[in-house]
């Protein structure tokens, strides 16, 4: 393989920086060395041009041989031309027929597979030569060649050579290609562009740097399409555009026109350009005047890939090619050659042919795992699975794992078993028993296959001894994740048991034991451990696996535990677990059977109807603000006892509430007015109980008490007639707030006033619009037709002979009757009723229309 080594601009400064970045930058191109037949050719003569096809190549030498060899360099074919140096070789597109110059003037047109063929000696060196694209056509018979002047070689319908002069008289004609109907070729003064279809030339691109010497700095010529020219020459690149030129524009002019579309200077000399997309591939000598380059650098052929701009470029990689003999070799010992079909790029020099081609999703992998990028190189294998040929997914991984592994990166390494391993349980086992001989178990454990994949009981048994050894948090939580199939249940038993012996109230050890348990199925050890640790488990695995028959003894543990999510759940079971057995149970923990059943009077108030007495002392005595709502909401407590216990605690709103409800009002108002001195309670009260005796105690007994009188005023406007209070009131008494308080009376009044006339206007509005369109309706007419029937005989209302006299009666109702079938008038005369409504009541309807003819 060619040794390659990345290139730099050399107007770049030289520094340790920039050559670490160069060093981390993946190369566009891959190189090898053609060889084979190539070899042995070369180490008895020097190539001098070389021509590629898409199924072979064609090698001139300097010995005026022409070896025709496959793409991997073996030799197929070989032609003796000429004792001298062959200058160009050119194949059509078919590949079927070949031309060949020489310097000694020989012309040679050939076809590879026919004896038909073309041979002509001059007089002088010809240069160059090519063959039209479609040769192999017997339309396309023409070829051209160049030495001192520029020839047409086309074959007539006698099957004979004719010739005509194309160009001459500019110099050494030293590059010719041919594409389409377009012929480039270059002469000392610059590039021309021949339109074999229209017989005209196009344009003359002048050479810029006049300085250089043609014969030394040789043009390039390279057709990227049909119709794009890109032209390099000494130091300077030119990309033309041959386009149509429009119509009104044609004159003498000819049909077509070149535009240059880029055109810029590098720091080298050009010895080879071909496109590669967009960009292009240009082989190029390092300038001479470079002296900050090494002088090793400065002698060797460099391959780049640039980016054209319009008036620069820009450098995307750079290539310094090691080739046999560089050090001897000058500009136009090169040569660039490409296949278009394969993107292949040969790099000729006298003694050495380098083969580059875009690297393939392999050598990008290469490139990331020789810089120990396995984590990249691990995912471009994955996205491009399907055209990686060398390299294997899997392999990759392995390597990416060891390498953690050696960095002491043994979490990642661990992280990334679960996807390079997959379902591999050989690789599987190998990987944790390496884990463990380097010590590091605990870093794979929370990665191995617990899903359909699992490995032998032995391995998951092996880390959970090694956890239990000195990590009992990480133990536990390995036993929580793991599904207990993993491993032997009763083996991890034993051990956990072992050490708890050592440690018997390690509350980790023991609540991972009552997990195990839950596992084995034994529910009531693990319900045992639970309890003792009150841990917060024990009411899901009590639902879970139903084991209230199990808790009935177990209840006030429950309850004082957590007496929220007890209560809870023995309400939620009581098919399961009685509320007599409940009650039973914490008949000696008054205040845990008052929270059992307070929740169960608030679910449904006449489940524990039977408690109800026991809870009116459980309210007293723990819970005093729900007492009132419970005497409120409850039918079945004794008022009596009720009664007697709030008035031994001295609970007076209690007291007040259930003398009311026993209809002793009047002790519970005096309650009120004397105990609690509550004169606006007092008033709420009396407005409940809307008892006139009642207003009447509130008024005698609040009379001689000013702040209660303020408050009557205040309140009793909408109830009892203020001024029975205000007759009543001794003269001479000071009232705070008398002036406010009448005051509000008269408001109070006036609103009521006020709201009186409003309802009464509104109801007159009302009545009067509800009147009218109740009129506007009777008034309306009344579609009679056939359809209609009388309502007594059931026959058609209108007679089919219309011409027949008829009388027809219509009510407000809609009801339609034949005068002869209405009953008898009513007894207001001359008033008649419908007799339909009339009987279900829906008040009468009287005669709206009567239909005579």
């Amino acid at each position: 393989m060619a040794e390659v080594e990345k290139g730099r601009k050399p107007s770049e400064e030289s520094t340790d920086d920039s050559e670490e970045e160069d060093s981390e930058e993946e190369p566009k191109l891959k190189y090898e060395r053609l060889a084979n037949g190539v070899t042995e050719i070369l180490q008895k003569d020097a190539a001098s041009c070389m021509t590629v096809h898409d199924k072979f190549l064609a090698l001139g030498t300097h010995f005026g041989k022409v070896f025709l060899l496959d793409i991997q360099g073996n030799l197929t074919q070989k032609f003796e031309i000429s004792p001298v140096k062959i200058n160009q070789i050119s194949l059509d597109e078919s590949g079927e027929h070949m031309g060949i110059c020489s310097e000694d003037g020989k012309v040679q047109v050939f076809g590879l597979y026919t004896r038909e063929g073309f041979h002509e000696n001059f007089d002088c060196p010809v240069k160059v030569v090519a063959l039209h694209p479609r040769f192999s056509s017997s339309s396309y018979k023409q070829f051209v060649t160049g030495g001192n002047k520029l020839l047409l070689y086309e074959k007539n319908w006698l099957n004979r050579w004719k010739t005509s002069i194309l160009h001459e008289g500019e110099g050494t004609i030293t590059n010719v290609q041919w594409r389409a109907n377009l012929i480039a070729w270059a002469n000392n003064m610059g590039v021309k562009i021949y339109d074999i279809s229209t017989k005209q030339r196009i344009t003359n691109v002048l050479r810029d740097n006049v300085s250089l010497r043609p014969d030394m700095y040789p043009c390039s010529l390279c057709w990227k399409d049909n119709s794009t020219l890109i032209i390099g020459w000494g130091s300077s690149i030119k990309i033309c555009v041959v386009k149509e030129r429009g119509h009104t524009e044609l004159r003498d002019l000819p049909s077509r026109y070149v535009e240059i579309v880029s055109a810029f200077e590098t720091e080298f000399f050009i010895s080879g350009l071909a496109p590669l997309a967009d960009q292009l591939v240009t082989l190029y000598f390092v300038k001479e005047n470079s002296d900050h380059m090494e002088e090793e650098f400065r002698a060797r052929p460099c391959l780049d890939i640039i980016q054209p701009l319009p008036e620069g470029y820009e450098e995307i990689s750079s290539d310094a090619l090691t080739v046999r003999n560089f050090q001897e070799n000058e500009c136009r010992d090169y040569r660039l050659e490409h296949s278009e079909g394969e993107s292949l790029y040969y790099i000729i020099s006298p003694k050495d042919i380098v083969v580059a081609k875009e690297r393939d999703q392999d050598d990008h992998i290469d490139w990331l795992l020789d810089k120990k990028k396995y984590e990249e190189a691990l995912m471009a294998a994955e996205i491009s699975f399907k055209n990686i040929k060398r390299h294997e997914v899997q392999k990759i991984g392995m390597a990416y794992i060891n390498h953690l592994v050696e960095k002491g990166d043994y979490d990642t390494a661990a992280r990334k078993c679960q996807k390079v391993l997959g379902k591999n349980m050989e690789l599987w086992e190998n990987e944790v028993y390496r884990f463990k001989t380097i010590g590091q178990l605990k870093a794979i454990s929370q990665y191995l296959p617990r899903g359909d994949l699992r490995l032998r009981p032995a391995i998951y048994e092996m880390i959970l001894h090694e956890f239990l050894k000195s990590d009992y948090e990480g133990f536990a939580t390995l036993i929580r994740e793991w599904p207990g199939e993993l491993y032997n249940n009763m083996t991890i038993v034993q051990a956990v048991t072992d050490h708890l012996k050592k440690d018997p109230m390690n509350s980790t050890l023991l609540t991972t034991l009552a997990e195990l348990y839950t596992y084995d199925q034994r529910y009531d050890r693990a319900l045992e451990i639970y309890l003792r640790l009150r841990h917060k488990d024990v009411y899901q695995l009590i639902h879970k696996h139903d084991l209230f028959s199990s808790i009935e003894d177990k209840i006030v543990l429950l309850v004082d535990f957590d007496k929220e999510k007890a209560v809870d759940m023995l309400l939620d079971n009581e098919d399961k677990i009685s509320i007599d057995r409940v009650v039973e149970e914490l008949r000696d923990r008054p205040e845990l059977l008052h929270i059992y059943l307070h929740k169960l009077f608030k679910r449904d108030h006449h489940k524990g109807q039977r408690y109800h007495e026991r809870q009116i002392g459980l309210y007293a005595e723990y819970d005093r603000p729900n007492l009132l709502p419970f005497l409120r909401d409850s039918i079945h407590c004794p008022l009596e006892k009720a009664l007697e216990i709030c008035q031994e605690r001295n609970f007076v709103e209690e007291t007040v509430f259930l003398l009311s409800r026993m209809g002793n009002c009047r002790r519970a108002l005096q309650m009120i007015m004397e105990e609690l001195e509550d004169v606006d309670k007092a008033i709420e009260f009396a407005k409940e109980q809307d008892d006139a005796e009642l207003w009447e105690d509130l008024i005698s007994y609040s009379i001689d008490k000013p702040p209660f009188i303020t408050g009557l005023l205040n309140n009793i406007g909408t109830h009892v007639d203020p001024i029975l209070l205000i007759h009543r009131i001794k003269e001479g008494m000071e009232i705070p707030n008398l002036r406010d308080s009448l005051v509000k009376i008269l408001q109070d009044y006036n609103l009521q006033i006020l709201l009186r006339e409003g309802c009464k206007k509104i109801l007159v509005a009302d009545s009067l619009s509800l009147l009218q369109k109740m009129h506007r309706t009777q008034m309306r007419g009344v579609r009679v037709d056939e359809e209609n029937i009388c309502e007594s005989c059931h026959a058609s209302i209108l007679p089919s002979d219309m011409a027949q006299n008829f009388s027809v009666v219509v009510f407000h109702c809609r009801h339609m009757f034949h005068k002869e079938c209405l009953p008898s008038p009513g007894m207001i005369p001359g008033v008649q009723f419908c007799n339909i409504c009339s009987a279900k009541r829906r008040g009468p309807g009287s005669g709206i229309l009567e239909m005579k003819k």
